[in-house]
């Protein structure tokens, strides 16, 4: 086999906070890195909601110990993005963006990494490309249709429009109270009983609040069934009800592209968790020379790991390769 040309001792494969962490690590231990990241610099973040505010303080998202000063305990998207990409450019963070991997081969110790413009060769590859991907289709009719979004990005765009949100979580009452906010008519679709029990404890009362007065319209213990151009079908205990309606956000969540690591070799659990095997102490997988960092460590989990509980992933792993290359 030939080896490719461009050749490194870590390939990092997402360029997100954890990855740009990983990054930072990897130049303390003086190892030769390069991130390839899918699309513009901390893509997910990016794809955020246009007023999204973080869970976490500012101090918890900091990387390096590089201080991240917001105008408000719990920053913005916008504050987010200008703190990570100034950490990028200050540190000449080395990093290939538009530049989607499509492959990694191992070939003993040897990982060869291919992407849509190139092929790197490493005996070491992290993988920080978390969870935003892939949303959790409903799989009903008419999920496909022009209305359907499962993503969301700026209220003023379903201003005074009939607008169902799919979801009770964090991404779902964000939307649902924005919107309605924006003149937007909102009725909500939630599968259990209640809003999410881990939404954010500022924000609950003013969900619960909107839908107890009538602002919100929510049907609980309910599902959507259908989705047709100008209306809807839901489930309900009462039975099946036709809404009048322009669009549709399906906020139901997003998982990790399992694919992508199982073609790698990495092992997933059969629990239905689909955790991925890895060693707690150094973040590397089955696959010797691969290893995992952020929130694509909790499988389906998606909620177990954060920016503020993962960063430690990138000196794990750091510490680990220098170790090896002594």
């Amino acid at each position: 086999m030939q080896t490719p040309k461009n050749t490194y001792d870590v390939i990092i494969i997402g360029g997100g906070p954890i990855g740009i962490a990983c990054a930072l690590e990897a130049q303390k231990k003086d190892l030769s890195y390069l991130i390839l990241e899918k699309g513009c610099l901390v893509n997910s973040l990016y794809h955020y909601p246009t007023n999204m505010t973080f869970f976490s303080t500012s101090e918890k998202l900091e990387l390096n110990n590089i201080p991240f000063i917001s105008n408000n305990p719990k920053p913005r998207k916008a504050e987010a993005l200008e703190y990570y990409r100034r950490i990028a450019t200050s540190n000449k963070i080395n990093i290939n963006l538009f530049e989607k991997v499509t492959e990694v081969q191992t070939h003993e110790d040897l990982h060869i990494v291919k992407t849509i413009k190139n092929e790197y060769s490493t005996k070491n590859v992290v993988v920080a490309t978390g969870f935003y991907d892939i949303p959790n289709y409903l799989e009903i009719p008419g999920e496909d249709l022009p209305k359907v979004a499962h993503y969301y990005g700026d209220p003023h765009y379903y201003a005074t429009l009939k607008t169902i949100v799919v979801g009770a979580s964090n991404s779902a009452v964000d939307a649902a109270l924005e919107i309605y906010r924006k003149g937007g008519e909102v009725t909500m679709i939630v599968r259990k009983e209640e809003i999410g029990r881990r939404v954010k404890y500022w924000v609950r009362p003013d969900i619960d609040n909107r839908i107890k007065e009538g602002s919100i319209k929510a049907y609980f213990n309910a599902n959507l069934k259908e989705i047709k151009e100008k209306e809807v079908i839901i489930e309900t205990p009462e039975g099946d009800k036709i809404l009048e309606n322009d669009f549709v956000l399906m906020l139901t969540g997003y998982r990790p592209n399992f694919e992508f690591l199982k073609k790698m070799g990495i092992d997933l659990s059969d629990d239905g968790r689909k955790i991925p095997q890895y060693d707690e102490k150094t973040m590397e997988t089955n696959i010797k020379g691969i290893y995992l960092a952020g929130v694509i460590c909790g499988g389906v989990e998606t909620h177990k790991w954060f920016i503020e509980n993962s960063r430690v992933h990138a000196e794990m792993i750091m510490k680990n390769l220098d170790t090896k290359k002594t």
